[in-house]
């Protein structure tokens, strides 16, 4: 039991449960059931454990290098090769798994499995490290509509692609210091702390705003007070940021990012 746990601590299961958890709800969201958000589960469930396993697969070297024990490889707690085995079984099941939805919506699945695996290599290393997030997080709404079936409107495509760029840039920030030391040159990397806070809060701005403006119909007035609310929160982090040691530019992108979820999940009723 301790190695199947350490196994799942692998495939970064916080971010993988929160993307599967979103994409299952937006799945009831456009109307697709609970037969449907269980079909959606399932195949974005396998595509972020491949995507997961994979990344730690391919970053043991470097993770042991700067002393990460949280990481169950890098330990040795978990041996290389379950991980690669976990990862191409999780990756092998995903177009099955998203054949449930038809063959439109697998083929979504699909390519945004393949996105993210190029994020692990090569384009980690690149100034195109967004790219992936941006595709697979831009697939991820169009692959639950396509299950229907219907079409994706843009909104909801563009608005899931610049959620994704956005949390990108979030997601980096705490371990740009070890990025640094075992040679991880993506985008953010090179912008470094303040210029990824300030890519990743205009990507999650941009993201509310196609939330609000984007749907048929005027803008509601929850959508317009989030904006609004987006507006002051993402400033107030940037000037507390020069505070020693504040968290704070942190906390208000990933507020930002919490409230394009949920108005990605209200949103999509009108898909």
């Amino acid at each position: 039991m301790p190695r199947v746990l350490d196994l799942l601590r692998s495939s970064h299961p916080e971010p993988a449960a929160a993307v599967t958890a979103v994409a299952a709800l937006l799945a009831v969201m456009v109307g697709r059931g609970a037969g449907g958000a269980v079909a959606v589960g399932a195949a974005i469930g396998a595509s972020q454990l491949c995507v997961g396993w994979t990344n730690d697969w391919l970053d043991a070297g470097r993770d042991r290098a700067v002393g990460r024990r949280d990481k169950p490889v890098a330990a040795g707690r978990v041996s290389r090769r379950a991980v690669a085995l976990a990862a191409v079984v999780s990756g092998l099941a995903v177009v099955p798994l998203a054949l449930l939805s038809g063959p439109r919506a697998a083929a979504a699945a699909t390519l945004g499995l393949v996105s993210g695996l190029s994020y692990d290599w090569p384009l980690k290393f690149t100034v195109l490290s967004p790219l992936p997030y941006l595709v697979s997080f831009g697939v991820l709404p169009a692959f639950v509509v396509l299950g229907k079936p219907a079409v994706p409107p843009w909104w909801l495509v563009a608005a899931g692609a610049l959620l994704g760029g956005g949390a990108h840039f979030v997601n980096v920030l705490p371990d740009l210091a070890d990025d640094a030391r075992t040679g991880v040159r993506g985008l953010p990397q090179r912008l470094g702390p303040t210029g990824s806070w300030l890519a990743g809060g205009a990507l999650l701005l941009a993201a509310t705003t196609v939330l609000v403006f984007g749907p048929p119909g005027a803008p509601s007035w929850a959508g317009i007070a989030i904006l609004a609310a987006a507006a002051v929160v993402l400033p107030t982090g940037w000037y507390l940021s020069r505070r020693p040691g504040s968290r704070a530019p942190f906390r208000a992108v990933l507020i930002v990012a919490l409230a394009d979820v949920v108005l990605l999940l209200i949103s999509g009723t009108g898909a």
